[in-house]
């Protein structure tokens, strides 16, 4: 759901109805800097901090963001973009970042609460997951690529033990980056850490036997993903078709062979296509654990989407006029990407036409080798021109749409730049609707209002036709 849509207050609310609540790990950095520049509405932040187990380095964070009055219309400070050089105050706002929305999302229950990581992102990694891993955060999932080195990632910092991931760089040797946590703190400092759970986010049976072969790579279960699902979907097999509206066509070659998954012996979820009652039902009868829901939480009262965005599309939905659809090119990390068409977002080609072509979040840019061998960093999103000089392939720079800058706007906290212009928001959703359209006319029918339905509305409605009642083990997780 892209960033804080799948926010800490749906995760909180979703886990105390037994199921897996799960918080969007992208870019949680700039989120809680954001957050106490805005003068940490509601106190939240600073709540979480009070129990985080550093403080010299809360205090270093919250001195350097907090304005208890607010930016007062000023644009937001910068924070250090993600690289390959080692950048302690950059690890240690991911590191609170990380742990804030956790904590927060594990605030006042017992139930479990998850957190979903992007692998294109893999330098933002270490120190995000061991982040999320001093809130307490019961399981951790990955997908957008081929999390091979979570497992073993995982079990080096729940040891305290440097943590390292390998970082493609384009034309050059790969990189690596690393979290040592006695970089945070002395060894003896540091509080006892437990291993979570991770989930590897597959679109294919191969993927999942290939990550299930070697006990490094292997992970606890699957979250097998359709092409449907919101966000970043795999690339079509094969050859990539368009159809006559510019969409990738997906076959029968895209669904996973689900006796193939059961085989593996680990637990599998099923996303993408599966919120609706009758749907958990066939899953759990095709030997799936439960299934994973992103669109109707996206659309829940809970959700961290702007409020006039998500009211927006829920008079869409309601009129039958809410399309989503999978453009190729709109990610810089060249996977497809669900866009919701929306006017006055950046689904609108007027829209996206206006506004500068810039990177300044840098969450997706690519690292490469320079012809003098030092490592530079480019994003298909940046102007054209400056991706071209880095040697950046042209064509891939048509439609790429600045997901970084737009996702933030959908969440309140898109930049206010000094020339006047706003950042434009850019929503994600599924494309399977049907779920949606029924939950939202029976909470009509029963005497719902316009806000439209709570987290624990959905939970129960999905659960209805299944022998599972919400305080037992989860067949349900929220938010990707």
């Amino acid at each position: 759901m892209g960033v804080g849509v799948s926010s800490w207050q749906l995760a909180n609310a979703v886990a105390r109805t037994g199921q897996l609540g799960v918080v969007s790990g992208t870019a949680l950095d700039v989120v809680v800097a954001r957050r106490l520049q805005d003068g940490d509405p509601g106190g939240h932040v600073q709540r979480a901090l009070a129990d985080f187990p550093l403080p010299d380095v809360a205090r270093r964070v919250v001195d350097a963001y907090l304005r208890p009055e607010g930016r007062g219309g000023e644009p937001y400070r910068p924070v250090p973009r993600l690289g390959l050089r080692p950048d302690q105050h950059r690890d240690e706002l991911s590191v609170v970042g990380n742990f804030v929305e956790v904590w927060l999302a594990k605030e006042g229950h017992s139930g479990l609460v998850g957190i979903n990581f992007l692998e294109k992102i893999q330098m933002a990694t270490p120190a995000a997951a061991y982040g999320a891993m001093l809130a307490g955060i019961d399981v951790v999932l990955m997908g957008a690529g081929i999390p091979r080195e979570i497992p073993h990632l995982l079990d080096e910092l729940a040891e305290h033990r440097p943590g390292t991931v390998t970082v493609d760089v384009a034309g050059g040797e790969s990189g690596h980056v690393t979290l040592d946590p006695t970089t945070l703190a002395p060894r003896d400092a540091l509080p006892p850490l437990r291993r979570p759970t991770f989930l590897a986010i597959v679109s294919s049976h191969v993927l999942a036997q290939y990550l299930n072969r070697e006990d490094s790579t292997r992970p606890d279960g699957f979250v097998v993903e359709g092409p449907v699902a919101g966000g970043h979907n795999a690339p079509p097999r094969g050859k990539l078709v368009l159809d006559e509206t510019g969409q990738p066509v997906y076959g029968p070659r895209d669904d996973a062979n689900l006796e193939a998954l059961a085989s593996i012996g680990l637990p599998f979820w099923l996303a993408g296509g599966y919120g609706e009652p009758e749907m958990v039902k066939k899953a759990l009868e095709s030997g799936a654990a439960g299934v994973q829901v992103g669109t109707l939480f996206a659309l829940s009262r809970e959700s961290g989407l702007l409020d006039p965005l998500r009211e927006e599309l829920l008079l869409a939905l309601r009129a039958g006029t809410l399309e989503v659809r999978t453009e190729a090119s709109a990610s810089p990390t060249g996977f497809p990407f669900k866009v919701a068409q929306l006017s006055g977002t950046l689904s609108d080609d007027a829209e996206y036409e206006r506004r500068p072509r810039l990177c300044d979040l840098g969450y997706l840019r690519q690292p490469y080798a320079r012809a003098n061998g030092q490592v530079g960093y480019r994003c298909p999103a940046e102007p054209v021109d400056v991706f071209i000089r880095k040697g950046g392939d042209p064509e891939g720079t048509a439609g790429a749409k600045c997901l970084c800058n737009a996702l933030t706007s959908d969440v309140g906290l898109g930049q206010h730049r000094k020339d006047g212009y706003v950042e434009e928001p850019m929503v994600t959703l599924g494309a399977d609707l049907a779920g949606a359209r029924r939950l939202d006319n029976e909470h009509w029918l029963h005497g719902g209002n316009t806000e439209g339905w709570t987290a624990t509305e959905a939970v129960a409605w999905l659960l209805r036709e299944v022998a599972v009642a919400p305080t037992d083990p989860n067949p349900v997780a929220s938010g990707v």
